[in-house]
């Protein structure tokens, strides 16, 4: 109880609640036309590769502005950088709502979405800021738990567009939470007075002179960039494999997410206890067999429990990826998070790509999820190859913490 305490007190509560709030209702925004892409494609008339497009362009526009924002959140600090993103993206929202009635507008607001998705570089931040080392990993739990807002997509979008008659209303409708954060935000949000300096070109250019922040760019790419890639596109899959409505196939969307939503910080605690190492050979290996088991495109519900099962994997992975991070990159902590989350979100763009362009060449899905099985399958190998070198350099057993820098991490370490 006493660490509770020393929690609440150690830092600035109205700009965690800020963070969070911020983060959850972004990512609500980021995904939005996820669950609304069976309706669009009906009435656009949408091949399996345009699909694709629509729901991949939100992703890789948040993974280009997330870098965008992470230079604005050193320059002008995380309060302002998010009211100027939480403004930007009322743009597409009004846009969408009163004016797109075409599929070039559509692809046109689906790249600028990605400002919600960017929100990442200036929530993060807030957050992190206030708090020391020892209270990093529930300070950023708490405020990565915004991710939950995907859940809120997909249950609510396909209903209020199928009670109101139409899919623009969703885009209105979502201007509501957007606008009540901005105003909560601007009132509760302040900015930690331990700003770091900020960051030049040339301190990018040094990290990414190094073999293993690619390598960590690679292993996020699969396990962040499948599970947001996968939730943006599964309502598709659901409705164009099964024949689901788009309400019942983003049901089951919202379900296998909820896997991956709430499974994140279990990867981060159990990469602390056991090792980043042995719990990134393990999911990437559980990942790749169950991939493998959904390209025979079982019946609906063994679908449905082997992607929430690979939902959870990927989830944990995102923990256990960022428990070796900081590990590696102690000093450069602020730089290499913008640059591994960036490459999250670019994994989140190919994958729908992956899926909508091969089931329209081969008429299947089947070969789209065995290139995401081998996929997870050659990560698990390359952390089984590099944990050598790893370990005579700066990884602790198995991936956990080694004692040089059990003290003193820092102060701005990254989600679980």
């Amino acid at each position: 109880m006493r660490e509770h305490k020393g929690f609440w007190q150690s830092g600035h509560k109205g700009s965690l609640f800020s963070s969070f709030l911020y983060f959850d209702m972004s990512f609500m925004v980021w995904v939005l036309l996820g669950p609304l892409a069976v309706i669009i494609a009906g009435e656009f008339g949408l091949n399996a590769a345009e699909k694709a497009n629509l729901v991949a362009l939100p992703i890789l526009g948040g993974s280009v502005l997330r870098l965008v924002l992470g230079y604005l959140t050193d320059k002008i600090g995380p309060k302002l950088t998010g009211q100027i993103g939480l403004g930007i993206t009322l743009v597409p929202l009004l846009w969408g709502w009163r004016f797109a009635d075409t599929i070039g507008e559509m692809y046109a607001i689906a790249l600028l979405l990605g400002i919600a998705g960017a929100s990442f570089a200036a929530a993060l931040p807030l957050a992190s800021r206030w708090y020391p080392p020892q209270y990093q990993g529930l300070a950023m739990g708490i405020a990565g738990a915004g991710n939950s807002g995907t859940i809120f997509a997909t249950l609510f979008e396909n209903r209020i567009a199928q009670y109101f008659g139409g899919w623009h209303v969703v885009f209105g409708i979502a201007i509501i939470p957007i606008v009540l954060t901005l105003i909560v935000f601007s009132i509760l949000a302040k900015d930690s007075p331990n700003q770091p300096a900020p960051k030049k070109l040339a301190d990018y250019g040094k990290v990414l002179k190094q073999r293993d922040s690619w390598l960590f760019c690679l292993l996020y790419g699969v396990t962040f960039g499948g599970f947001v890639g996968l939730s943006t596109y599964l309502t598709i899959f659901f409705n164009t494999q099964y024949g689901l409505s788009p309400v019942k196939a983003a049901d089951f969307t919202a379900l296998c997410v909820i896997g991956g939503s709430f499974f994140r910080p279990v990867g981060g605690w159990l990469a602390d206890k056991i090792g980043g190492i042995h719990m990134l050979r393990s999911l990437y290996g559980i990942v790749a067999l169950l991939m493998a088991g959904i390209s025979v495109l079982p019946p609906l519900a063994v679908t449905t429990t082997l992607l929430f099962v690979a939902m959870m994997c990927l989830g944990m992975g995102n923990g256990s990826v960022f428990q070796l991070v900081p590990q590696r990159f102690r000093e450069e902590i602020g730089i290499i998070t913008g640059i591994v989350g960036a490459a999250g979100g670019l994994g989140g763009f190919f994958l729908p790509k992956i899926l909508g362009d091969l089931k329209l060449a081969t008429g299947s899905f089947t070969s789209g999820f065995l290139i995401l099985s081998i996929i997870a399958l050659s990560c698990g190998v390359l952390v089984a190859v590099v944990q050598g070198q790893w370990k005579r350099t700066w990884l602790g057993e198995g991936g956990k913490v080694s004692a040089p820098h059990r003290e003193g991490i820092g102060a701005e370490v990254p989600v679980r």
